[in-house]
């Protein structure tokens, strides 16, 4: 057990607190050693079982997210853990503020089991007990992702994968958005004011009919698409026979998938 990675996972959202338990546990090199549901139950299981990681939820009850990570830097007697922050569309200025204090990763909801665990173990590989990084706006969840070809190629087989008709507008403008957001997250943060501008102008059209073109992209993947491959992509955080993704949610879930795909073996 003494060398598995510890993790401490704090989200008010009981539901998937027990899917993120259920899938920790069936891995042999991870190991829950706590379960909170607010900040405060958060910040008590740190000092007690002083983990490896924490997945850290950035709105919670009692202390938020912000809080927690307050905390955790003030304490200079124990090494600190990694810290792998859930956060959702619409908590930009957050989780702004959660990069200076020091996150070294984002997840983005809805989010995929498979891609979290790979970022766990990349996370905690090498683990010097050092004071917190300095991150500017793209340095803990973006890096380069390697070569430009490789990564057009890979995004090219997931949305085939996926059901996208490669003659349909939103097509292309979805493979140039996810590649735009691999090298830049921050443009998540900035969808209708720079991602869609952005796409606009390279393919001579307004923003609306960008974002237009990629919800009726995603509505034929939903409609046309492969179920399972659906499900193994989406479904672990939403209900894909009732519940498409946005725009927003799916150019994220995906560019982080090639992210990872680009980072990790």
């Amino acid at each position: 057990m003494s060398n598995k990675i510890k993790i401490v996972v704090a989200d008010d959202n009981r539901n998937l607190c027990q899917m993120l338990q259920n899938y920790i546990q069936a891995q042999e090199d991870l190991i829950i050693v706590g379960v909170a549901n607010n900040g405060l139950e958060a910040w008590e299981l740190i000092q007690t079982q002083e983990p490896d990681l924490i997945i850290l939820d950035l709105v919670m009850p009692n202390l938020d997210g912000l809080g927690v990570l307050e905390r955790i830097n003030a304490r200079t007697t124990m090494a600190r853990p990694k810290v792998i922050m859930l956060t959702a569309f619409g908590q930009e200025s957050l989780t702004h503020q959660a990069m200076m204090l020091g996150v070294d990763y984002f997840i983005l909801k809805p989010f995929d089991l498979d891609v979290l665990g790979k970022r766990i173990r990349s996370l905690t590989q090498d683990m010097p007990s050092s004071a917190p990084a300095q991150f500017s706006s793209t340095s803990p969840v973006v890096a380069t992702a390697g070569c430009g070809v490789n990564l057009c190629v890979e995004v090219t087989t997931m949305m085939h994968q996926i059901g996208i008709p490669a003659h349909v507008k939103g097509y292309q403008y979805i493979r140039d958005a996810i590649l735009m957001v691999v090298e830049d997250v921050s443009l998540l943060g900035a969808v209708t004011k720079e991602l869609y501008p952005g796409i606009a102008k390279k393919f001579d059209t307004a923003p609306s009919r960008v974002e237009r073109g990629i919800r009726h992209a995603i509505e034929l993947a939903w409609e046309r698409g492969h179920t399972d491959t659906l499900k193994r992509i989406f479904g672990y955080s939403m209900n894909i026979e009732r519940q498409k993704p946005t725009n927003s949610e799916f150019i994220a879930l995906l560019a982080d998938k090639l992210r990872v795909m680009s980072k990790v073996s």
